[in-house]
């Protein structure tokens, strides 16, 4: 069973969180993410969770209680944006390394300077190689499904890692949606009693957390096998994904497509701009055009083969990034496509579009002229310029 509701993407995550029902929640409030904690901690003081709510000081404080609860065996979630999640550095690699199934909702939002509280993917993608796996929302919808998926995930003894649930700043987080909410039972029964695999808190089998491993130790050793687990965690996030589309009827993979049967073109994405894809998808396909639109949920980990084969057919293709990689070659998303078609039999052209900095808007011209883009290339078979801009002002 379900309910029709109308709600923020925020307001979406924290029910999700109260019908979890995680054991400790430790978070610090920061734009666009405040509402997130503000209604969950409601619910706290209601009632109607039985979780312990822990106010701290800061980011880096709210990370480390998270770290030492998760590690006494409890079930822990917390949110986060922007300065908020770069405040946390050091302890998302604590929490990825102790293998530690955390749940973290970010918000996205920009990196200051200068000052500015609108989204675009800095934040995230600053954090990709902290051992965290990272799953991209396109809606509210979105975001409230990958909630309950995460703790799934995270939990599974394959895996055993942290989890970054991610929306877009106010164009998710603020914007009220339509979704459908599962009854709480449902969501109770599909996420199951936590049960931890170790616990400081067990004197029958004590454990070490956190030890020196210095140059002579297995540090080496130790995270292969973390980066094995993140591999490793692909066909668990597809598993979940099915299994919650058995109960709700949304069924989630690592990427989805839209209209690449056929496609010659194809732009490819995270978050909230597929949607606005998907229309100029639709109005170009009224008019004759074979595009396409490929939406990336995991970028870590990265699904290398789901992405190849789903553009093996096209002839050109963008990649979106909302987000800069500062004196590289593209920004990160595209870095990683690049590098997963580079041993595709195909080697499909591919060019950067770099959008939507510091929550500038990105309309269905931008993304129609993009698209104008790669038609040329098919027309010309020529690459004019590998990296570009969308919406940037002379």
């Amino acid at each position: 069973m379900s309910k029709t509701v109308a709600l923020t993407g925020n307001l979406a995550c924290a029910h999700a969180m109260r019908q979890i029902n995680p054991d400790v929640v430790a978070a610090y409030p920061i734009t666009p993410q405040t509402t997130i904690v503000e209604e969950f901690s409601t619910f706290v003081a209601n009632g109607q969770v039985d979780t312990e709510y822990v106010t701290v000081e800061s980011e880096h404080s709210a990370m480390s209680a998270c770290v030492g609860a998760s590690a006494a065996g409890s079930r822990v979630i917390t949110a986060t944006s922007s300065q908020g999640l770069a405040l946390m550095w050091e302890i998302l690699y604590i929490a990825s390394a102790l293998r530690l199934p955390i749940v973290m909702h970010n918000v996205n939002r920009t990196l200051a300077g200068p000052i500015n509280i609108h989204c675009d993917h800095q934040d995230s993608m600053g954090a990709r190689d902290s051992g965290w796996i990272q799953i991209h929302c396109e809606n509210a919808q979105e975001a409230y499904d990958t909630t309950i998926q995460a703790i799934r995930i995270a939990e599974d003894s394959r895996v055993s890692l942290p989890v970054l649930v991610c929306l877009d700043g106010f164009i998710i987080s603020h914007a009220i949606d339509r979704l459908d909410m599962l009854d709480d039972p449902e969501v109770k029964k599909f996420v199951g009693e936590f049960e931890p695999r170790v616990t400081m808190l067990d004197p029958e089998e004590p454990i070490t957390v956190g030890p020196f491993d210095g140059l002579h130790g297995q540090f080496f050793e130790f995270r292969r096998a973390q980066e094995l687990a993140t591999l490793g965690s692909l066909p668990v996030i597809e598993e979940v994904g099915k299994e919650y589309g058995a109960v709700s009827g949304r069924p989630y993979g690592l990427i989805e497509e839209y209209k690449l049967d056929d496609a010659e073109i194809a732009i490819l994405v995270l978050g909230s701009t597929a949607g606005t894809t998907r229309v100029v998808v639709d109005d170009l396909r009224a008019d004759g055009v074979k595009a396409g639109l490929l939406k990336i949920r995991s970028f870590r980990p990265f699904p290398i083969k789901q992405i190849t084969d789903a553009l093996s057919g096209v002839k050109a293709v963008a990649v979106l990034d909302r987000s800069l990689s500062p004196g590289a070659i593209g920004a990160p998303v595209f870095q990683e496509v690049r590098s997963a078609l580079y041993d595709s039999e195909s080697r499909v052209p591919i060019i950067n579009f770099i959008y939507g900095l510091g929550g500038r808007d990105v309309s269905m011209a931008h993304l129609k002229e993009a698209f104008d883009v790669l038609s040329d290339i098919v027309k010309t078979g020529q690459v004019k310029q590998t990296i570009n801009y969308l919406g940037l002002r002379e």
